[in-house]
Formats: structure tokens, C-alpha cells, sequence
């Protein structure tokens, strides 16, 4: 089964929610662990799920104490003795003693999402999305719906139905009401 959700695409809690369900997640996952300064980033390290564990280029190893840091991100952490000796330290490490890389404690659905971009059905979900939140940007910009001004749920429900009603009224006139075509001269 899959599914174009239409919340906000920066949400990390989507894959999550909809991994375990069997539901493919087609949301882009946006990987900011690329570095900039020529030392290794989180993809030059190998992450070992059955131990939990991140193996080095060098082949160290880095732990995890299992401490959830900003409730959601895991340290694995090298050893300040193994990165000593290590050639390789002034690419891996250069101004830190040791090693560490965050991992989120969502990144096996994270995977999962990534795993699926830029396939035919992701691309496909991604353009049905974009229509839908264009409508959403139009209702919100030039029909002012960017803030409900009737109190309660059943409140908003109808100031949106009307505005959905506004909206879907523009479109059809400029759908119907197009220019009668030219009539064709008749000589006989």
C-alpha cells in the first residue's frame, strides 16, 4: 500500500508512524550529514544493526552508551585510544579527540524512506502532492486562509468548506467560460 501523505515534508515523524504499518512512506528525507571540510561524513562509516554499532574506514569501531540525547539522537562514540593511532585521523577527526557520529533513534525508517527516492511510484506521488499543495498555497494566499477566524472545529470545517467552495468556483469558470470558436463563412 502506498501512501502521499500531504502534511509538511519535513516531518520526521511520518516514516516512522507508517514503517511498522507496511505503508511505503514516499516523504523526501532531507540528510544534512554531508561535510564540507574533506574529512569523512556519516556515509563513509558502516552501521552494523545487529550490534549497534558503526564501523570506521580505519576498521574501529564506534559505541553507543544508549544515552538518548535531545530525545531523539544517539551518540556513537570511538575511542579516544583507537583514533590515536589511527592513520587516517586527519581525515576522520582532526580537531576532536575522537570520533562521534548522531544517529537518529528513527533511521531505520529513515532508511526505508530513502530507499524509496527516486523511484516511478515515489515520482508519481510527488507530482499528485504538488497539485494538492498548490491548492492549499492558493487557498491560503489569495483566498486569506492562512488563519480560521471561526472559533471551534465545527467552525473552521465551515469557513474551509466555503473557501474550498470559492476556490472550486474560480476554476470552473475559467474551465467554462472560454470564448465561443469562430464561426466558419459559408459561401455557397
Amino acid at each position: 500500500m502506498d501512501l502521499s501523505p500531504n502534511g509538511s515534508a519535513k516531518s520526521s515523524g511520518s516514516p516512522k508512524r507508517s514503517v511498522p504499518k507496511g505503508i511505503a512512506p514516499h516523504i523526501p528525507v532531507f540528510d544534512k550529514s554531508k561535510r564540507e571540510d574533506g574529512t569523512f561524513s556519516r556515509s563513509d562509516f558502516r552501521y552494523d544493526p545487529t550490534s549497534d554499532v558503526y564501523h570506521c574506514p580505519g576498521g574501529k569501531k564506534l559505541g553507543t552508551s544508549g544515552t538518548v540525547h535531545e530525545g531523539k539522537t544517539l551518540l556513537h562514540r570511538a575511542s579516544k585510544l583507537g583514533c590515536d593511532g589511527c592513520p587516517l585521523k586527519p581525515q576522520c577527526c582532526p580537531k576532536e579527540p575522537a570520533r562521534k557520529i548522531p544517529r537518529d533513534i528513527h533511521e531505520r525508517a529513515r532508511d526505508v524512506a530513502r530507499s524509496f527516492a527516486g523511484t516511478e511510484a515515489f515520482e508519481q506521488s510527488r507530482r499528485e502532492r504538488k497539485k494538492i499543495e498548490m491548492r492549499f498555497a492558493h487557498l491560503k494566499r489569495i483566498l486569506r486562509l492562512g488563519r480560521l477566524r471561526l472559533r471551534g472545529p465545527r467552525g473552521a470545517q465551515d469557513e474551509f468548506v466555503l473557501a474550498a467552495i470559492a476556490q472550486n468556483l474560480r476554476r470552473l469558470t475559467t474551465l467554462v467560460a472560454r470564448p465561443p470558436p469562430a464561426r466558419a463563412l459559408c459561401i455557397a
